[in-house]
């Protein structure tokens, strides 16, 4: 018995790395999957092709599971919309969707041009929406219905280069609580992961010195996609109905709960603030409370595990 059995799941990005290795867990603790992949470059910028999402269809069919492909991107809409379809004509049905499909266009933000920035945006956070409003209406109906949509550590925490990708992954997290919130009389979830492992992405990374190389190269040996595809798998099964609205991290064989934003610390002026009193009270006693400009690598600053 899996737990998935009876259940049809939508991959996206679902021809390599993270999505690629989703699939192929959900097939084997029993789902029924459809298996997007635009087929694409890492930048988003070529025509795509049919053969990943078909190869990895093909797989799971050769080990006795049941999967379809779709290499429609999920920048589209209506292209998402002929993906429920095709999973309620193939199937029967759909109960839950991952999505791991990406592109990177880095870059130091004074440089960046605004196709790079509208690229990103638009495979990410409109992305996240294609799919989530494509199917709402469905996972609501029907009373059950789950989301894994996937956050970064570069918006939580951050990234020196990648101000369109945080600030795409950031907007992922508003959306994913706000469909939980509006979800949860309905029973159904959204919940997001922010992934570390070696996938297309990582490997993008430009490696300036030695340090840089021997951080990759612990996250190339330790930092797996088929770790990050076990908790995604496990947040669209029925017994994690109870688990939604949150932000979690996935670091090799670490899965890490990420707090939300909340006040911290509170100063009040019953005569009211100006600029003044605030350069000279407010902010010096709220400095200590101040976060500084960690990078990812300064918060997990250890090796995986």
């Amino acid at each position: 018995m899996g737990v998935l059995d009876g259940k049809v799941v939508l991959v996206t990005g679902g021809g390599n790395g993270i999505g690629r290795e989703t699939a192929l867990l959900l097939s084997r603790e029993g789902a029924k999957v459809v298996v997007n992949d635009l087929g694409g470059a890492l930048t988003g910028g070529d025509e795509g092709s049919a053969g990943p999402a078909e190869a990895v269809a093909r797989e799971i069919k050769a080990a006795g599971g049941e999967a379809v492909s779709n290499s429609e991107s999920v920048s589209e809409f209506k292209a998402v919309n002929r993906m429920i379809e095709q999973a309620k004509d193939t199937f029967g049905g759909l109960h839950a969707i991952v999505n791991p499909a990406g592109i990177l266009r880095d870059g130091m933000f004074h440089k960046m041009t605004e196709e790079d920035w509208d690229r990103v945006i638009e495979v990410h956070l409109r992305g996240s929406f294609n799919v989530t409003r494509a199917s709402i209406e469905l996972f609501r109906e029907q009373k059950d219905g789950a989301y894994v949509l996937f956050t970064s550590t570069s918006g939580l925490i951050g990234n020196i280069g990648q101000a369109n990708y945080a600030a795409a992954k950031m907007g992922i997290v508003g959306l994913s609580r706000i469909v939980a919130m509006e979800g949860a009389r309905n029973n159904v979830r959204s919940n997001v992961i922010a992934p570390f492992a070696w996938t297309r992405m990582i490997e993008s990374i430009p490696v300036k010195d030695e340090t840089g190389a021997k951080r990759v190269a612990r996250m190339r040996d330790a930092m797996r996609a088929d770790q990050v595809a076990q908790l995604a798998v496990a947040l669209c099964s029925p017994a994690a109905s109870h688990v939604t609205s949150q932000i979690f991290s996935v670091r090799g064989n670490e899965i890490v709960l990420f707090d939300q934003p909340r006040p911290i610390r509170s100063m009040a002026d019953l005569s009211g603030w100006n600029p003044r009193k605030i350069l000279d009270t407010c902010l010096p006693a709220m400095a200590p409370d101040f976060f500084p400009l960690d990078a990812t690598a300064d918060v997990f600053p250890y090796d995986p595990v």
